[in-house]
């Protein structure tokens, strides 16, 4: 559980988070090259005297992810371009005075097919059922649950060999965090409970394959993926989003 002051800590890492994710929406375009967005978040977390919290993180090379298309997560930004109907999402992590934020949204890359327009749409609606779900009294499946249905009720499937998590002084704690799962399960949740949800969706089947750099996770069908992402803290009331953008 998390302390007020730990809390407080946490929000001014997960701002950072929000406003490095402005950022790279405000950049992303065709013929942009992923490694861009890698450099210029990067220089705006150091301004702001922060670390991104990815870089070396068990050898990661990149400061963020950015997965295009049918990558699902922990792609490598580099010289590849992206292009007209891509998506691209973009996974930022950020540690400051000794707390840390994550959070994850994926991108339209100029006009995109009407498909890719539901997936997203659906995996954004994805992530605030499970936040929802995120109260006092509730169980940590009952976010999975949420998840899933609202998933699989759009035509859409939940990648199963990837979970969210506990953070906080940590960029990885515990609990993890299915996308999937029967209601009622697992630990009930408490105030100071702060947990990184993020559902990851695929067009096709939830099945995926990890590339030969050992970090890339891809569609096993090649089929578009999207992955939204907060960081939530439970409270005695309404889940507190940390990670929300409070510029829109």
């Amino acid at each position: 559980m998390k302390k007020e002051r730990e809390i407080e800590l946490m929000r001014a890492s997960c701002r950072l988070v929000a406003e490095a994710l402005a950022l790279a929406e405000s950049l992303i375009r065709p013929g942009l090259r992923t490694e861009v967005l890698d450099r210029e978040v990067a220089r705006f977390l150091r301004g702001r005297g922060a670390r991104a919290a990815f870089k070396n993180y068990k050898g990661f090379p990149a400061h963020i992810c950015v997965s295009v298309n049918d990558e699902v997560v922990h792609g490598i930004p580099g010289r590849s371009c992206l292009h007209e109907g891509d998506i691209v999402g973009v996974d930022i992590g950020v540690e400051l005075a000794g707390y840390y934020g994550d959070a994850c949204k994926t991108f339209a890359v100029g006009e995109i097919s009407a498909d890719k327009q539901r997936l997203l749409a659906a995996t954004r609606q994805a992530l605030y059922a499970g936040i929802a779900q995120a109260r006092v009294g509730n169980r940590l499946s009952d976010i999975s649950h949420a998840i899933q249905t609202t998933v699989e009720g759009q035509g859409f499937s939940v990648v199963r060999a990837l979970v969210g998590h506990g953070i906080g002084r940590y960029l990885h704690e515990p609990p993890p965090v299915p996308n999937f799962g029967a209601p009622n399960r697992g630990p009930r949740l408490r105030p100071g409970m702060a947990l990184a949800i993020e559902p990851m969706v695929n067009m096709g089947s939830y099945e995926v394959t990890t590339l030969n750099d050992g970090w890339t996770v891809v569609t096993k069908d090649g089929l578009p993926s999207a992955h939204f992402e907060h960081t939530v803290v439970i409270t005695e009331g309404e889940p507190l989003i940390l990670t929300e953008d409070l510029t829109v």
